[in-house]
């Protein structure tokens, strides 16, 4: 075993990183469109949508918030500082907006119109597990409320106390908890504490030559507890697994104990209680330590790009690649939409790189190609270099006989630099007045083509309903051998309510994921958002079964209460 910082000094509370309280991110990151010239036209003729005429919205005034005032007791409050140290518990009105909420789209509609129907009464932050122990202890024996917070970057409403909670609510902040604190290099298992952040976790795991390989949209400011309460996917979830996968042991801090799972490989050890805690949304405890399995870092990484005459052709050739002995690290590939919304994101090409770009499109329209149908897609493979050719060797000819076409690495290392830039876009659309949000699903091979038809079909009707119009687009990510996740995301300009609309759109996409025979959730959890869809999804009995679980586990209903199921 091997303790890879050798750091035993906590982490300060104010060393802690969180994001801007009223959109994604940090202060001066966000989204420029001046540098692509096809963006604004593309949004103009996607949702009526004049960038060049319409107002930005201002960054919102955070002196304008009425922030409800905390009901907790200087008695409790000093209870909890006599634990954590004074300076570990905080109930300033910031800090209390930053653990409201999480950064879906209506968190966001709701801070940025001052809506904050309640918040929790006070922030504490833990520097070890017999502190989480003693905060839970003395929290339950108070009757209050525990709401884990990790980065905050949730978009399931699993973050925000329920609205009419009387209780005291602690929002116990895991960002003290960040370390790597050892390594098994024969099992390559490491454990590490639940607040890390991804890029720290991977940049500790790094400098001993190891990744996890666990690349979520939300990595920059996600941790590893919140992945694995949410049952998270990354990006290269092909090679790596999903953190349900990923995950081998755990520690789960309850009232009066820790349970603990041991990191085997493998048991029957009667129903696992290790998937019971993935995926649970802090109702079963706060998770401070997860034993997850990690690899060695790749010799060699690349992703190639790939051109489908149509969305048909691209999804065969997924599905084959899934059913082959190929091994990639990623499989995506974006609808006719998202492959023309990915072009109007780029910068303006200039020189070779233009010419390239242009005869390239001559090229597919004299082979008889639509480019208003071509998809792109995105394969990554990753080994030693001999392994990373014969992969990519294997590919190359499914995608040959499934009508697509390579296009080298250059968009690869671009999609590969950007990734996680993508949310920054929904809160560009909002400073204009816009929505733009997401919803993921997902289905086996034989039932896609019928969701992706059913979704878009159901988001038209939503819009005509609204009177607004609206644009979706898809792309098809993770995945497995039975079948795949289709991630959708839809955008409309906002009328007089909406949340209304909103309500509308993201209701109608939620049910037709269920009655197309998808998931209501592949990798966003359920929390409040995605809840009413549940019982449709794993049934009544299965409901039950849940409600069961966490009421016997939970008889208070002390930890994130409401959340999943009432």
């Amino acid at each position: 075993m091997t303790e890879p910082n050798g750091r035993t000094d906590a982490m300060r509370t104010d060393d802690v990183k969180h994001m801007k309280w009223w959109g994604w991110g940090v202060e001066g990151v966000g989204f420029r469109y001046e540098d692509k010239p096809g963006f604004a036209p593309f949004v103009q003729k996607a949702v009526g949508l004049d960038l060049w005429a319409g107002e930005r919205t201002e960054r919102p005034d955070f002196s304008r918030l009425r922030v409800p005032a905390s009901t907790a007791s200087e008695e409790f409050v000093a209870v909890l500082g006599g634990i954590v140290g004074a300076g570990n518990t905080v109930v300033d009105d910031l800090s209390r907006v930053v653990h409201t909420y999480g950064k879906s789209l209506r968190d966001l509609v709701r801070i940025r119109a001052g809506e904050i129907a309640r918040s929790p009464d006070v922030i504490v932050y833990p520097a070890d597990e017999e502190e989480v122990q003693s905060v839970i202890d003395a929290s339950v024996e108070a009757d209050a409320v525990i709401i884990p917070f990790g980065g905050g970057s949730n978009i399931a409403g699993s973050l925000e106390p329920h609205m009419d909670e009387s209780r005291v609510v602690v929002s116990l902040d895991l960002g003290r908890l960040n370390r790597v604190l050892e390594i098994d290099p024969d099992s390559g298992l490491a454990r590490v504490q639940a607040g890390a952040l991804g890029p720290d976790l991977e940049a500790q795991l790094n400098r001993d030559g190891w990744t996890m390989g666990h690349f979520p949209d939300s990595f920059t400011h996600s941790t590893l507890g919140g992945w694995v309460a949410t049952r998270s996917s990354g990006m290269q979830s092909d090679k790596y697994g999903d953190i349900a996968d990923i995950v081998k042991g755990l520690r789960v801090v309850r009232a009066g104990g820790v349970l603990v799972i041991r990191a085997v490989p493998s048991a029957s050890t009667g129903p696992s209680v290790r998937e019971m805690v993935v995926g649970s949304e802090g109702r079963l405890g706060v998770i401070t330590e997860v034993t997850v399995q990690v690899h060695r870092l790749p010799e060699k990484r690349a992703i190639h790009a790939y051109f489908f005459k149509n969305l048909d052709h691209g999804l065969a050739a997924m599905q084959k690649i899934a059913e082959s002995d190929v091994s990639p690290s990623v499989t995506r590939i974006s609808d006719a939409h998202e492959t023309a919304f990915s072009l109007a994101t780029s910068k303006e090409s200039k020189g070779i790189q233009k010419k390239a770009q242009t005869g390239l499109m001559a090229y597919l329209r004299r082979r008889g190609w639509s480019l208003d149908e071509m998809c792109l897609s995105f394969i990554g493979f990753e080994g030693d270099e001999a392994h990373v050719k014969r992969q990519k060797s294997l590919v190359d000819r499914i995608v040959r006989k499934h009508h697509g076409i390579g296009v080298g690495r250059g968009p690869g290392a671009l999609y590969d630099q950007k990734k996680f830039d993508t949310p920054y876009i929904r809160d560009f659309l909002l400073d204009h007045g816009a929505a733009g949000d997401v919803s993921e699903t997902a289905g086996p091979w034989s039932k896609l083509r019928g969701i992706h038809a059913a979704v878009y079909d159901a988001a038209d009707h939503a819009y005509e309903k609204i009177g607004h119009a609206g644009w979706t687009m898809s792309h098809m990510s993770h995945s497995y051998h039975s079948g795949a996740c289709l991630y959708f995301t839809f955008a409309f300009v906002f009328g007089d309510d909406p949340l209304g609309e909103y309500d509308i759109v993201k209701g109608a996409i939620q049910q037709a994921f269920v009655d197309a025979g998808g998931t209501i959730s592949h990798h966003h959890g359920v929390g409040l958002e995605h809840a009413p869809w549940l019982e449709e999804d794993i049934s009544t009995e299965g409901v039950a079964i849940m409600s069961g679980l966490f009421g016997a586990a939970d008889p208070g209903g002390n930890f994130n209460p409401r959340k999943i199921v009432v």
